[in-house]
């Protein structure tokens, strides 16, 4: 790392080595531990790039008035000393082996006792640290996650760069649609009761800027969505937006594919093997969602067949029997297996039960339903599911799709307890063939107008499969989007389409989404009067740029990669907001005061 050489300091304080033994130097930072042993004081002074100690002898002369100061935690200091080698040294720190004789401190500011110790392992909970983030910030580990996410940053713009895409801004302040999450409004002062918003996404703009012909976009950008949050969910998130023309499905994969494997390789120094692809329909079939975690089996298996017809009335009467194969767990006991049917009980799940059988070490097939299904039944069971002896069968009933997406979270939960879902290993994924539409019965995070209509899975600017377009007319559900998702362990962190770029077919869209001919034209009108201008073919993708740097990092939260993030209530706890604006603001604003 190269010397940070300024006015006040000639080093920082992960640099110095035995290499500069005798050298006279000058570190700045804050104190991060002070501790007395025999005649001598020691300091440990920390900055962005690690940790020097600084020790006063005994038998400096001016030992005593430099501790006359009063040194205390985070107190920040100027040290001017020599380098010696330390007698007991440190293998913990890169300057471990050396310290800093002082002959001079100066106090640059002085600091309060923090609310919570600055330290990997504080003990600080997540709301104290998110009060006094600017202290949070200090830890190392919250340091490396920001260094990491510029590392990102930096790689991507590199890759891109060579690819000949060329970055744009676009603008912030922009007009609100009704398709998608809510908006967040800015009031315009100087256009009373009217509105802007805040984008979540660059979406159009992108396509505008391929009909200008700028066929390589990207952007590193800010995006806004008024909706309920998450761990992996903020109001305000970025994204690596991109979007290429007279391109197909093939050249954004391979493109893109191109970029993950660049950001493996110089950030993690991991070789990504090629991706491989997975249409929708099987991804729910055998993982029941749409952004499997592949780096492990246990894939769902459909039962009906094997095990109607017992008179076990809770198979006879299901939609659907699905069941999964959790290899070795066939010791599991009965308090385990109870608590487990405890687990998908749950509000959050949603299962009326559980059934299982154990595939026993000694061949024999036991199940929790052996009043109904005898010895060739449950050889029927296991073949179907293809266990072994020291196998578990888990199997669920009732309404196919919460069945489905119950075991979908069983098979998840029982590849945390078998420990098959390392943090440290990576299995990326294409999804594929995606649904044009869905059916809206009520999305809390959408507006209330969309909900008993058909809802673009994406966006309203995806295009069909050019083949399923007539299915546009006699079965919108049916329609296969010409859409793709990069999952990586079970987290879409990424995703993007062929664009419709004809006005003919985005306005049949937005007729099947229910806009009337008028609503279409007031709110993308600029959109299709620019098809009629020459527009090529495009698409494009974007990555969750917070998601993409916690997977990297190894963090389930992206609070943790954002150097100022929100509360789970959308808040920001440091400086208070969002917070009330006075009535004269309102009044600007046009908007009329609330009555408390």
């Amino acid at each position: 790392m190269r010397r940070m050489k300024t006015a006040l300091r000639t080093h920082h304080c992960g640099e110095l080595r035995t290499t500069d033994i005798n050298k006279e130097v000058s570190l700045c930072g804050w104190i991060h531990k002070t501790r007395k042993l025999g005649g001598a004081t020691f300091i440990d002074l920390r900055d962005r790039y690690g940790i020097t100690q600084l020790v006063f002898l005994g038998d400096d002369e001016n030992s005593n008035t430099l501790l006359q100061e009063g040194f205390s935690r985070e107190m920040v200091i100027r040290a001017t000393g020599t380098v010696i080698e330390r007698e007991s040294k440190n293998k913990n720190l890169s300057t471990g082996d050396i310290e800093i004789k002082l002959k001079n401190v100066e106090v640059l500011n002085k600091a309060l006792t923090p609310p919570f110790t600055i330290e990997d392992d504080t003990d600080g909970g997540d709301e104290l640290r998110m009060k006094y983030r600017y202290l949070d910030l200090r830890r190392n580990a919250v340091r490396k996650n920001l260094e990491l996410r510029h590392r990102m940053a930096i790689e991507t713009r590199n890759f891109l760069d060579k690819q000949n895409f060329l970055e744009v801004e676009t603008p912030v302040l922009i007009k609100s649609t009704p398709e998608g999450a809510r908006d967040f409004v800015v009031p315009s002062r100087m256009n009373g009761g009217q509105f802007y918003a805040l984008p979540q996404s660059p979406q159009t703009f992108k396509q505008l800027l391929m009909v200008s012909g700028f066929d390589r976009y990207y952007q590193i950008v800010k995006c806004f969505r008024d909706e309920d949050l998450r761990a992996d969910r903020q109001p305000e998130f970025t994204q690596i937006d991109c979007e290429m023309s007279f391109v197909e499905q093939e050249d954004i994969l391979n493109t893109f594919e191109g970029l993950v494997k660049h950001l493996f390789k110089t950030v993690k120094g991991l070789d990504i093997p090629e991706i491989p692809r997975m249409t929708y329909a099987d991804a729910m079939k055998y993982f029941g969602n749409d952004k499997p975690d592949t780096r492990f089996e246990m894939k769902l298996v459909e039962m009906n067949a094997v095990v109607a017809g017992k008179n076990f009335k809770v198979f006879d009467e299901a939609e659907l029997v699905i069941a999964i194969c959790a290899k070795g767990a066939a010791e599991y006991t009965r308090k385990q297996l109870d608590e487990l049917t405890e687990w998908v009980k749950r509000p959050q799940i949603g299962a009326t039960g559980l059934v299982y059988a154990k595939h026993n070490t000694d061949g024999t097939i036991k199940s929790s339903v052996d009043k109904f299904y005898n010895e060739e039944d449950l050889k029927k069971w296991s073949d179907t599911c293809g266990s072994q002896p020291g196998d578990l069968i888990l199997i669920l009933a009732g309404k196919e799709d919460k069945t489905r997406k119950a075991m979908s979270e069983l098979r998840l939960e029982m590849g945390n307890r078998l420990g098959l879902r390392d943090k440290n290993k990576f299995s990326c994924l294409w999804v594929i063939d995606f649904p044009l539409l869905e059916w809206n019965e009520g999305d809390p995070n959408l507006l209330a107008s969309l909900a008993g209509r058909w809802h673009a899975k994406h966006h309203p600017f995806t295009s069909p499969k050019p083949e399923d377009i007539a299915l546009l007319n006699t079965s919108p559900g049916d329609v296969r989007a010409n859409a793709y998702d990069i999952v990586i362990n079970g987290v879409e962190v990424g995703g993007g389409s062929i664009r419709i770029h004809n006005k003919e077919l985005q306005a049949k869209m937005f007729e099947v989404l229910g806009f009337s001919s008028e609503e279409a034209q007031k709110q993308f009108g600029f959109l299709m009067n620019a098809f009629e201008f020459g527009a090529p073919p495009h698409g494009g993708i974007a990555f969750g740029f917070d998601r993409l740097c916690s997977l990297f990092g190894g963090a389930e939260s992206i609070r943790d990669f954002i150097a100022f993030p929100k509360n789970n209530s959308g808040r920001d706890v440091m400086i208070d907001a969002p917070s009330e604006i006075s009535e004269e603001q309102l009044n600007e604003l046009s908007i009329a005061l609330r009555q408390k």
